[in-house]
């Protein structure tokens, strides 16, 4: 027993001599890690766990304490190898980038849009219509598409028609006609002018101009819109006209071959005729009464200019500052940009690339 006394008391001797030969520095990084162990210890219940901040306390004093104390530690130096491997291969770890590429933003607009703008279209609908603009996408996809905008399936989508869809697509099918006069400057010589209007895209025939406009006449210059019409005459179901004694029953009976059937407006009831009522008003604020007609002839020609210009170049509010019939050149914004073409007064809708 005394001889082991002894020996531990030469062992503390010699560790108070080795003690009193380190720096204050490193006594002080022993102190700090030992104070963290036992916090540690007495953190863990009944296991000891070490997070984040832990690690990275051990990691950084670790290399301050000599060889032999790194020995006694909670954690190994192969450990703190090892959580320096791990937080390098976490920093040259490249994320996921398997599965499918994302859809394009615009695709996903053009979706929306098309399911927006037609309530029976389905996915396998939009599908077919992508396939014509050169999109290829599942159905899958745009099903998913319009479930994360919260449009929901053809079927259960509201597929009633709306009032301006619906009077849109009777306009589509719609005349309207009517005369307007004009007054000579020389002679004061009152002429008539009979005119024929396309109510769906506001296309406008002038028939004639007379002095005289009585029922032979009136129902000769229908008889030539429907020459001029052709094979597009039916597309047409009614005409719109007054009560005027220049429509006589022959006149309703070539309209009545062809399959339009006259509809007469109530009595002193202008409004009812309105599309053409309007071509009046726009006619005349417009051209007549801005210049002096000197005769029946010039008459004819500065209308004849004036429906060139009302039917080619004109834009009208009711067609999206568009004219009826433009005869000019498109400009062309982008081979990307997607025009609608309405079908029908907006019944159907087609999609193209704008040229």
């Amino acid at each position: 027993m005394a001889l082991r006394l002894l020996y531990l008391i030469f062992l503390r001797l010699v560790g108070l001599l080795v003690l009193l030969g380190r720096s204050s520095a490193s006594k002080d990084v022993e102190l700090l890690v030992l104070r963290h162990e036992v916090a540690v210890l007495r953190r863990g219940n009944p296991k000891q766990r070490l997070d984040w901040a832990d690690r990275a306390v051990f990691a950084a004093l670790a290399r301050w304490l000599p060889t032999g104390l790194r020995l006694h530690r909670l954690v190994t130096p192969g450990t703190i190898l090892r959580w320096h491997r791990r937080l390098v291969a976490a920093k040259w770890t490249y994320p996921h980038r398997g599965g499918r590429p994302p859809v394009d933003d615009a695709i996903t607009g053009l979706i929306e849009q098309m399911a927006t703008e037609n309530h029976n279209w389905g996915y396998k609908r939009i599908q077919g219509e992508l396939l014509k603009l050169g999109h290829q996408v599942s159905a899958s996809t745009i099903r998913r598409i319009l479930k994360r905008a919260r449009i929901p399936p053809a079927p259960h989508r509201h597929t009633d028609a709306t009032w301006r869809q619906f009077l849109r697509t009777q306009a589509s099918t719609m005349l309207a006609c009517d005369f307007f006069h004009v007054d000579c400057a020389l002679t004061l010589q009152r002429i008539y002018v009979f005119f024929v209007l396309e109510v769906g895209s506001r296309y406008v025939h002038v028939l004639g101009t007379t002095t005289n406009p009585d029922g032979r006449w009136t129902t000769q210059q229908v008889r030539n819109l429907v020459i001029d019409l052709g094979d597009r005459v039916e597309e047409f179901r009614f005409l719109v006209r007054d009560r005027a004694g220049q429509f006589t029953a022959s006149f309703d009976a070539v309209l009545a071959d062809v399959g339009i059937t006259t509809v007469k407006i109530p009595p002193r009831c202008p409004r009812a005729n309105c599309y053409a009522e309007r071509f009046v008003l726009t006619v005349r604020s417009e051209l007549t009464d801005r210049m002096l007609i000197l005769s029946q002839r010039h008459l004819h020609a500065v209308l004849a200019e004036y429906v060139q210009h009302y039917n080619g170049r004109r834009p009208h509010r009711s067609r999206e500052l568009c004219p009826p019939r433009p005869t000019y050149p498109v400009a062309n914004l982008g081979s990307q940009r997607v025009r609608r073409q309405r079908l029908l007064g907006g019944l159907i809708n087609e999609y193209e690339r704008v040229a």
